[in-house]
């Protein structure tokens, strides 16, 4: 199992980091840097509406699919069709239920014209997640990694198209970025049908009260577990838009915003652990096989990167933001400067986030393969109500700043609780010498690239050296263990 989960990783790895990162910083940045911090701003509120309700649109189904799938494979047949025709109704739900809110939060009609599109395409979204997890529990992982970019490749494709195709009297907006959006979830939406369809007996929606019934039971856990988190996570951009008075709020999200992408792109990677490991934990839980071992591979190859990644963005976080925003052609030299070191603080402290980020994907994808639903429930709503209220008191008085460290708190506090929580039911042993390995390894780092910074001249030479320094500590250190990753691959199946 270490072999098919070590394999796997590094081919959807290798995939998304081929093309998400160019999306993130090539095409998304691009577009934020061409209609400006207060429009992007607003487009990133509304983006965040409309993903906190979009628990509405999948009910948790997607990762009860995923569980069910790969610990009975013969399930796909039984479930395909139902789940299918719950997903429309949910569909329907989830579009009036947000569009209520919008109303009631007072968006104007331009606003709610571009939530009535990313509505539409939060619904492909989740279409495509369902489908995935139907090919991760049976664990067609090729096929599910490039599905996982395929949707980006495209949107590439498309912005590009429309940022340097060379169109006279045409300049992108936040309209047509959206527009081509939904031509590419629309598309990757079919082809990841045809593909599922392939590999289960459907032939038509069918309309079952007592199976939605039986299902939706099943789910519930699920699907507040992710309302919980989504509110956690996507909460901040839109309390900072409603919050603040005037153009101050989409202005201030926009900051955010940039500040927020790398790591987002860094989640992206990320989260492609949790993609494999929810199937892979629920497949060795049921046949009673020890998970420590695929636990701890997860941590060298996840968490150690992201601690040295998180060091590397704090201290090179006035260079990084400057380096991905340039000075807009409407600002003074002053308000560039002003803009410049907000979103540097925000940048640095939110990429302290990505530790602990990290940490959920492995072990809340253990506990949610375990069941431990209920759990893991109370811990996130335990995130949710301490990110509002903190919220709530440091926006007004703090901006976007307040919010990063709101996130930095919350996150910390739920990644806590959950690894607490897998070592009391998995009765891990708690290695002393690892640990003090690690908190050692911080140290060397954190000495190290204060040498960088201040001794090497030219910064992008300089965080290079700290990362791939840090890399071979880590190596030497045996945090990060070459030999036992050799010893996996050539290992038969």
């Amino acid at each position: 199992m270490k072999k098919k989960f070590l394999t796997n990783l590094i081919l959807i790895l290798s995939l998304n980091l081929l093309i998400k990162p160019f999306w993130i910083l090539g095409i998304d940045r691009v577009v934020q840097n061409i209609v400006g911090a207060e429009e992007y701003g607003f487009y990133y509120a509304v983006l965040n509406l409309s993903f906190i309700f979009n628990i509405f649109l999948d009910f948790g189904l997607t990762n009860f699919n995923n569980r069910n799938i790969a610990q009975n494979h013969h399930l796909l047949n039984k479930y395909f069709s139902g789940i299918l025709a719950m997903k429309i109704m949910l569909g329907i739900l989830y579009a009036i239920i947000t569009l209520a809110i919008g109303f009631i939060i007072g968006y104007d009609a331009h606003q709610m014209k571009i939530l009535y599109i990313l509505i539409f395409n939060q619904v492909l979204i989740s279409f495509v997640l369902y489908l995935r997890s139907n090919l991760s529990g049976l664990h067609l992982f090729k096929t599910d990694s490039l599905i996982s970019v395929l949707d980006r490749f495209l949107m590439i494709i498309f912005c590009a198209i429309m940022i340097w195709g060379g169109f006279s009297n045409f300049q992108i907006d936040i309209k047509w970025f959206v527009y081509a959006q939904t031509l590419a979830y629309f598309i990757t939406a079919a082809v990841a049908f045809v593909i599922v369809v392939s590999k289960a007996s459907f032939s038509r929606l069918y309309w079952n009260p007592k199976f939605y019934i039986v299902v939706f039971r099943q789910s519930i856990p699920f699907a507040i577990l992710v309302l919980l988190m989504s509110f956690y996570n996507r909460i901040d951009s839109v309390m900072i838009e409603r919050l603040l008075p005037g153009t101050t709020g989409a202005y201030q999200s926009g900051i955010y915003a940039s500040a927020y992408r790398l790591l987002d792109a860094s989640n992206m990677i990320a989260y492609l652990f949790s993609v494999l490991l929810l199937p892979i934990f629920a497949r060795m839980i049921k046949q009673k096989e020890y998970v420590g071992e695929i636990v701890k591979l997860s941590i060298s190859l996840l968490i150690i990167p992201a601690a040295i990644v998180a060091v590397a963005c704090l201290a090179y976080r006035v260079e990084l933001m400057q380096l991905m925003y340039p000075i807009h052609h409407s600002e003074s030299i002053i308000e560039y400067q002003a803009r410049l070191a907000q979103s540097s603080t925000i940048f640095g402290i939110l990429m302290l986030c990505f530790v602990a980020i990290s940490s959920t994907y492995i072990f809340g994808s253990l506990l949610t393969a375990n069941g431990n639903l209920k759990q893991l429930n109370t811990i996130a709503a335990s995130g949710m109500a301490l990110n509002i209220l903190v919220n709530l008191v440091v926006i007004p008085k703090f901006l976007a700043v307040g919010a990063a460290y709101t996130s930095l708190i919350t996150q910390t506090t739920t990644a806590a609780l959950q690894i607490g929580l897998a070592i009391y039911i998995f009765k891990f042993n708690f290695n002393k010498k690892y640990f003090l390995k690690f908190i050692i390894f911080g140290f060397i780092a954190v000495a190290f690239v204060y040498l960088t910074k201040n001794f090497v001249e030219n910064w992008l030479i300089g965080i290079s050296i700290f990362v791939v320094s840090s890399i071979f500590i880590a190596v030497i250190f045996r945090l990060i263990n070459i030999r036992e990753m050799f010893k996996i691959f050539t290992l038969e199946e």
